[in-house]
Order: structure tokens, then sequence, then C-alpha cells
């Protein structure tokens, strides 16, 4: 039945041969992919391994590094471990290194271990001030702590190489538990699951899941140049019921009030999603921000910056747009096998905008059914 549905769809009178095609193109594009991944891991195989000899070679034997070079390194290695670089004062003085100034408790434990272990240092004096909290001094102010040297597969960002890895481990577990079967296969089918889309996306598994990440999974960042004042552009992003005129996944944006709008958006395989979000940061001509309420099905910001260009008359836009579909970012794995991909959507309703801020109207080949194309031009704000 599948293969019979497959060869109905293919050999279509009406439209195959433009479907085949498009099977075509997807096919070598996916081939050029995995090619260029391949190639990728190779590389960060070879120059880890290198990176390892290198180093291994290095702490067998006694290097001699001259001061400028030392506090180089010593510089180098705070940044990894510490969030107040500037509160920290490092005098080398023939391999001896000597530490003065402030830190925070958390981290100053990370940053005597990190310098002992820089290579070239003989010993280290320790002047250092420590307080529990940044207090009434602005050396400590501001500032994320670091969490110093992580594992490779505890960080949000794997290599290509820790993908790779984990990748493979992932399919194991997923064949052995297919092959096994029972509690203990069902087990190994979800984990080697879990693992191998890990690899595939480089998406933290709280946030690939839905449980526990961070508010928003998905980050679309564009920028665009429009050839309109600024005042212009800013009024058509202002009035939010502009939105489905050139993005295609949004059937209807409602106004309520100065700040509140309510959405209604269609998602892959007839899909629709509604929600209300309100204006966060509002500066005019300058930032516009919104997002949706609490408890909103799609949790969905926005966050546009607009900058006139040097000759007036265009305006630069810095767009950032950042989403949690359902059940994590495998809901927008699913959206992309179904052919709904974000970002290449955003391209395509960023090139509708421009035509329609430039002249009046849509391109005729990018329409939705959702989208009439206008005969005239129509006031931006």
């Amino acid at each position: 039945m599948g293969l019979g549905a497959g060869l109905m769809y293919l050999t279509d009178p009406r439209s195959g041969r433009r479907r085949r095609a498009v099977v075509h193109d997807k096919a070598r594009h996916a081939l050029h992919e995995t090619e260029e991944a391949a190639g990728v891991v190779v590389r960060d195989i070879v120059h880890r391994a290198r990176g390892f000899v290198f180093e291994t070679k290095g702490r067998m034997r006694r290097e001699e590094v001259d001061d400028r070079t030392l506090e180089a390194r010593i510089r180098s290695a705070l940044g990894r471990v510490c969030s107040h670089t500037h509160a920290l004062q490092v005098d080398v003085q023939q391999g001896r290194v000597q530490l003065d100034g402030v830190v925070l408790a958390a981290e100053y434990p990370r940053i005597l271990s990190r310098i002992a272990h820089v290579r070239g240092v003989l010993d280290v004096t320790d002047n250092l001030q420590v307080f529990q909290q940044p207090g009434s001094h602005p050396e400590l102010q501001g500032g994320n702590i670091r969490p110093g040297d992580r594992p490779e597969f505890l960080q949000c960002n794997w290599s290509p190489a820790a993908r790779f890895v984990a990748g493979l481990g992932g399919a194991s577990l997923l064949t052995w538990g297919l092959q096994r079967g029972g509690v203990g296969g069902l087990g190994s089918v979800l984990l080697g699951s879990l693992i191998t889309l890990r690899s595939i996306t480089n998406i933290a598994l709280t946030n690939l899941t839905g449980m526990g990440g961070r508010r928003l999974a998905i980050d679309v960042h564009k920028n665009i140049i429009v050839h309109a004042p600024v005042k212009e552009v800013f009024g058509f992003w202002r009035a939010m019921e502009n939105f489905p005129r050139f993005m295609s996944h949004v059937e209807e944006v409602r106004t309520s009030g100065e700040d509140r709008s309510h959405w209604r958006v269609r998602g892959p395989a007839g899909t629709v999603f509604e929600w209300d979000a309100i204006i966060t940061r509002l500066i005019p001509h300058r930032v516009l921000a919104w997002k949706s309420v609490d408890g909103s099905t799609v949790e969905h910001a926005g966050i546009i910056h607009f900058a006139p260009c040097h000759d007036g008359r265009s305006t630069r836009l810095d767009i950032r747009m950042s989403y949690h579909p359902p059940v994590g970012a495998l809901g927008h794995v699913f959206a992309r096998l179904l052919g709904a991909d974000p970002k290449k959507q955003m391209d395509d309703d960023l090139t509708r905008l421009k035509s329609l801020i430039e002249t009046g109207k849509a391109p005729r080949e990018q329409l939705s059914p959702s989208m009439p194309e206008r005969t005239g031009p129509r006031p931006l704000h």
C-alpha cells in the first residue's frame, strides 16, 4: 500500500514531474550535506588528535616560557573560570605568578586550580581577597558565573566528533533494543532515539523534549535592508494586522488595545495554533518587541531593531524570533520532516515583506492562498 501510494504520488500526470524533480533535488542536497558533514567530522577528529599529541608532549617536557607569553596564557585560562577578569592583577616573574585583586568565593577554587595547570607556571602566590557576594565592590558587579571547563558531553553544543560518537552509540542502542524486545529493549530504544536525535540536532535534551529547558527552544536571527524610510517600515511592523500579508504561516493577527494581540498560525499537516501576545518593548522607530502570554500552547517571542542607513532612505532590520513548539524541539524536527522549516519560511517571508513595502505588492510566485495579491499600494501605517 505504501509503495502504491508513493508511485501514485510521483507518477501523477498533473504534478508528478514537479514532484520527481523536487525529490531528486532533495536527494542531491542530502548527499551533498552528508559529504560535507563527513568532511567536518574527519577534520575535527584529526585536529583533536593532533592537539592531544602536542599537549601530551608539552606536559612531558619542561618548557621555557617568557613572562609575556605566560601572562597571556594565564589571562586566557582566567576567561574560562572568572567572570570579572578585570578585577585581577597578574604579575609574572620567571614562571612565578602573583595574584592580586578581588574574586567571588564561588569562583575562587577554580581560579587557583586553573592557573596552577597552565603550562610554564612554577609557583602561584595568592594575595586575592575573597567575597561571598559582590556587595559594594564595583569590580565584582555584573557578569555571569563561568562554568569552567566542562566535559564535552555536558556542554550545550557538541563538537562534530562528539556528535558522531554519540550518534554511533545511540544507533547501536536503538538497534540492540529493537532486536531484544521487552521492557529492557523498549528502554534501550527510547534512550538510543534520544541520543541519536541529540547528536543530529545538536540541541540539549531539555530543549529537545520541552521539559525543564529554557523557555524558548528555536531561535531565528535575520538581517535585511528595506529601501524605505525607517518611519514607514516601523509603521508597517507596528500595525500587526499586516503580518498575515507577508508571513505565510500566519493566518490572522487581531489587535485589542495598545499592546495585546491574538495570533492564529497554521502549522504542519494542517494543524492550527492560537495564542495571545503582548508588546514588551516599544521605542518608536527603533525597537519593537513582543511575546506570548503565559500558558500559551506555543511560546513565542520576537524583537526587531530598526536603524536608518547612511542614505536616510533605507532601513536596516535586525530581526530575532524565537518559539518553543509543543514537545520542545522535537516539534521542530517533525515539522521539518513535513516540509515546514522555520528558517526557510522566514527567508521567504522577509522577501515578501521587502517587496510589499518597496513596491506595494508581494511577489506573485510566493503568494499563498491566504494572502491575496493587491493591485494597488496601501498606506503602511
